[in-house]
């Protein structure tokens, strides 16, 4: 069953300078019980992108026309471009879906226990008791990894570690069982052995409750890891998507197979890193044309700074936005 459904997702945002694009005409799919990878450099889009499914966005953000947002709940499905009111957005927003910040301290509020933030969702989203969703806070923490859970149950987020944090972070958005959960960064602030956790307890859950999952995250790795397919970002444009063996062995456009070879050669560590060259553009000067022409190595005048390439295959399943591959498609 398709759990979310992302057609043509166009974000802007007014400013003083003007109407700045942050996302431009994304789409994609998720399954119930899948795991997407979104990746990219910061500056992509991609926390914009996932923002935007639960309209988290601040009120200068302005939604394209043909923008629609399909979430399939058991009782059907849902518009959430056309939700409105706060009661109507609960569904979104820590009900059927749950989203890990990327700052855990803009998670909590400062002067509120967490367990007493924990347990007002629980009570608001499943109808549980005060002891119930207790009881339930406190077993989520032990499963995040934090030792002595009934004492940090009881503490204020500032006297948590940063880590500890994040893990009460993801335990607070798991433990509403959420059909959809949004993970933005969910592991940068955790070390290797806690990130491991984090992973198995999502792929738990999954398993459990066919949640479908967003991971969004710079580490190839974790992606490697935990997301059945990928969504490669730039610059507000979805440009490469598909298996994630497939894209990460196979990676078809210039961003993405840079992305790869920046990663350190774990059987040479001699070789040195192979950095994309440039920097991201800011989206006050967003190139015309494939918004990475200015940085690929086999951009061609012309056509690539001019036409804006459009997803094709590249073999089942994945596809990508580039002049190149749709060349070498007709060549063969």
């Amino acid at each position: 069953m398709t759990l979310l459904k992302v057609e043509n997702l166009t974000l802007g945002f007014h400013t003083d300078e003007g109407l700045i694009t942050a996302v431009d005409d994304v789409s994609f799919d998720l399954e119930a019980g899948e795991v997407m990878g979104l990746v990219g450099e910061s500056g992509s889009g991609k926390s914009v992108t996932a923002k935007s499914l639960m309209k988290l966005n601040p009120g200068n953000a302005v939604y394209g026309d043909k923008t629609k947002i399909t979430l399939t709940l058991d009782d059907g499905p849902i518009d959430v471009m056309g939700l409105r009111t706060a009661r109507e957005m609960q569904v979104v927003r820590g009900g059927s879906v749950s989203m890990i910040f990327q700052e855990p301290m803009a998670s909590f509020a400062p002067a509120i226990t967490v367990g007493d933030q924990m347990t007002e969702q629980l009570q608001l989203h499943k109808n549980m008791t005060r002891r119930e969703a207790t009881e339930l806070s406190i077993e989520m923490l032990n499963r995040v990894g934090i030792s002595d859970a009934a004492t940090r149950f009881k503490q204020y987020a500032f006297e948590l570690s940063g880590g500890m944090r994040q893990r009460a972070m993801i335990a607070m958005a798991l433990s509403t069982s959420p059909k959809l959960l949004i993970a933005d960064e969910p592991t940068t602030a955790l070390d290797v052995t806690i990130q491991a956790q984090v992973i198995d307890l999502m792929k738990d859950l999954v398993d459990e409750f066919g949640m479908g999952i967003i991971f969004i995250t710079h580490d190839l790795g974790v992606i490697a890891q935990t997301a059945d397919k990928v969504a490669v970002m730039y610059l507000g444009r979805v440009i490469e998507t598909g298996p994630v063996r497939e894209v990460l062995r196979n990676p078809a456009h210039p961003y993405t197979q840079g992305l790869l070879n920046a990663l350190p050669d774990l059987e040479d560590l001699d070789t040195p890193l192979s950095p994309i060259p440039g920097d991201i553009p800011s989206p006050l000067e967003r190139p015309t044309g494939c918004v990475f022409h200015t940085r690929c190595p086999i951009a061609m005048a012309g056509r690539c700074d001019v036409e804006i390439p459009q997803m094709g295959p590249v073999s089942t399943g994945h596809e990508a936005a580039c002049f190149a591959v749709e060349d070498q498609r007709m060549a063969s």
